[in-house]
């Protein structure tokens, strides 16, 4: 089905087609429309227009509005203030506009079939170290942003750039050789080894080999010439890394799948995967004059990026040695997600404290010729996660919180909830709503709060009945779904026949809206847009539900709209919270 206009694109053309008559002079211009608390909409546009035309604002705001014939769509039109128009919509075209939105499995909202192709690269945690708090953002945003492209038409490249190359793995390698039991476990059970084992097995050699690499030198010696060995290629140095490698991807896959992510093998592209191209990426940037040598190493130079001491600061990236920097391996990532992936976007869901080092690398790869005008590389920057006291998130201990930590106590805290309001729900059902809600109360606080700004973890707010917390989202579709039981025989039907009362016009409204604010959310990267949205549906609803009765409403055909809005309502909180990675429970 095609995508169905909005009541504020038919208001638009109204006006235009107004303009267009009065003043055929001004049949560009845009009319400014927006949604107002004075009317539905407000018409700001004849003021510019006015200047332009050196005219009176008020006069020619009248003769726009005498210009626009008698229809179906517009209510009202008053001329206000200096040349304002507030706009009324009639009831009768809000309850079309729902139905024929209501009518489509998209609710109307529009599919770009000539979208282009953005790879992201999102949740990138580190092999054999656990995941911490400081992992949660990347993953969250990353996967969210990933189903809002999709569902808006844009074809998306998943891409999990872990970090599974780097010296330190000449130290757990060597201390592999030697003692060759460490990994050889089974699970307790005597079944597939679970996340928690992996992590714990990888944490106890991570332990025992960082000691003996800073007791014995002889050891340290062997370990520094395994690196040697494992860029050289040495297959048996490459068959205990893919050890450590599968080991930490049983881990990963735990705690994605905790939380509620689909994280598949072939996206899982770590930096050995661009090992191949990184002398060539060299090569390239070297003989093109875009990287120079700077006292032996291959260095890129910025006019705007200086040190403290005011001299040059270069992104390196190979160093004097030979060795590679991370430089290398990202500017090979982005050659290989343009030439390969036929990426038009890229996309990285990365700390914001990294913003200069993408900043330099993304120009290098314009100066390059990698990106162009057809190709754009965007860093979508997030800030850090803190504890109430507005300090990066520790433990009491001062240690990094363990992220399988923050989930399973999340869990605890909403399956306490759930118990408290449940009805007719067994232990199992308390379980497995607790996980869907302590999960999607962590992953909304992040995507309700815009991803540059920090956000404090407070776990009693998250998992609050009340207030912006997914909880309050979750519970009013639960709300919608158990009137929709109760409504026996009566069947949710559009009437735009009747009148509608001021909180129904306001939830109507705000339905007709999720067309253009999920075009708005993909556009600028900002999937928080989406969570206040649906926050403000709830809220109308609630509003909604407390002075419009349902069920109990005068006339057959009252209740029947009025559960056409409670569906309309419940679909698009669904579609949704589906797209921030969040379920609803159909009971709570």
């Amino acid at each position: 089905m095609a995508s169905v206009p909005s009541l504020a694109s038919t208001v638009q053309q109204r006006l235009a087609d107004g303009l267009s008559a009065a003043l055929p002079e001004a049949a560009s211009a845009d009319p400014l429309l927006r949604r107002s608390d004075r009317a539905d909409f407000q018409a700001n546009g004849i003021l510019a227009l006015a200047k332009q035309l050196k005219g009176n604002p008020r006069e020619l705001a009248t003769k726009v509005v005498e210009a626009i014939p008698e229809n179906d769509v517009l209510a009202e039109i008053e001329v206000s203030g200096p040349g304002f128009l507030n706009i009324t919509v009639t009831d009768a075209a809000i309850v079309r506009t729902l139905a024929a939105r209501a009518a489509d499995a998209r609710l109307g909202v529009p599919f770009n079939e000539s979208a282009g192709t953005t790879v992201i690269d999102y949740a990138q945690p580190n092999v054999a170290k656990e995941m911490h708090v400081g992992h949660l953002r990347s993953a969250v945003i990353g996967a969210a942003m990933v189903e809002i492209l999709e569902f808006t038409g844009e074809s998306v490249v998943r891409r999990h750039h872990i970090g599974d190359w780097g010296t330190q793995f000449g130290m757990l390698i060597q201390f592999l050789i030697e003692h060759p039991h460490e990994l050889d476990h089974k699970a307790e059970d005597g079944g597939e080894v679970s996340g928690e084992e992996a992590m714990s097995n990888l944490n106890r050699l991570y332990k025992a080999s960082r000691a003996l690499f800073d007791s014995d030198e002889e050891f340290k010696t062997r370990a520094r010439a395994r690196v040697v060995d494992l860029q050289a290629g040495d297959e048996q140095t490459l068959a205990l890394w893919q050890r450590f490698v599968d080991e930490s991807k049983i881990y990963f896959y735990s705690v994605f799948d905790k939380l509620d992510m689909d994280i598949r093998d072939p996206d899982v592209v770590g930096e050995s995967g661009y090992n191949d191209m990184l002398v060539e990426t060299c090569r390239l940037l070297e003989e093109s004059g875009v990287a120079v040598r700077s006292e032996g190493a291959l260095c890129v130079f910025f006019d705007d990026v200086k040190g403290p001491d005011g001299n040059p600061t270069p992104l390196i990236v190979q160093k004097s040695d030979g060795g590679f920097g991370y430089a290398a391996t990202d500017l090979s990532a982005i050659r290989d997600r343009v030439r390969n992936l036929k990426a038009t976007t890229l996309l990285y869901v990365v700390d914001a404290r990294q913003s200069l080092h993408f900043k330099m690398v993304f120009e290098t790869a314009r100066r390059a010729g990698w990106l162009n005008d057809d190709v754009k590389a965007v860093q979508l920057a997030f800030g850090t996660v803190l504890g109430k006291d507005g300090k990066p998130f520790k433990t009491r201990e001062g240690e990094t919180v363990r992220l399988v930590d923050l989930l399973d106590e999340a869990i605890d805290r909403a399956s306490a909830v759930v118990r408290e309001k449940a009805q007719d729900l067994t232990e199992q059902e308390i379980a497995e709503r607790g996980t869907q809600v302590g999960i999607g109360a962590v992953k909304y606080a992040d995507l309700s709060t815009s991803a540059a700004r920090d956000y404090k973890f407070d776990l009693d707010q998250m998992v609050s009945l009340h207030g912006d917390t997914s909880v309050y989202l979750q519970y009013a579709y639960a709300r919608i779904q158990s009137i929709l039981r109760k409504a026996g025989d009566a069947r949710p039907a559009a009437h735009a026949e009747l009148g509608l009362a001021p909180s129904e016009r306001a939830l109507g409204l705000h339905l007709d809206a999720f067309g253009e604010l999920i075009a708005e959310t993909a556009a600028e990267y900002a999937p928080h847009k989406l969570a206040a949205y649906l926050y403000q549906l709830a809220s109308h609803y609630t509003t909604f539900y407390s002075e419009c009765p349902v069920l109990k409403a005068d006339t057959p055909q009252q209740v029947e709209n009025r559960l056409f809005l409670c569906d309309l309502t419940a679909r698009t909180l669904h579609q949704g919270m589906a797209l921030l990675g969040i379920r609803t429970p159909e009971r709570l």
